[in-house]
């Protein structure tokens, strides 16, 4: 049985959200999606749970500012 890793580089998220790594970095320097520090670089890791947290969230968000009838087919 093969295990997914607890934690996310920036590079996997920016893989994941289909988003550049300036976009990455921006939602972990906002404090939009959690994220720590390790090692003696200072390497951030993005715990798969808080990334799976973040979806629920803009998913949330979006429903709640679309008006009922609007869909991307209406763009």
């Amino acid at each position: 049985m093969v295990t997914e890793p607890r934690f996310l580089t920036l590079t996997d998220v920016a893989e994941t959200l289909n988003v550049s790594m300036a976009q990455t970095k921006a939602l972990v320097r906002t404090g939009d999606l959690p994220a720590i520090k390790v090692g003696g670089r200072g390497a951030w890791r993005i715990e798969r749970s808080e990334l799976e947290n973040y979806i629920q969230r803009m998913y949330a968000q979006t429903r709640a500012t679309l008006p009922a009838s609007e869909t991307l087919n209406d763009k």
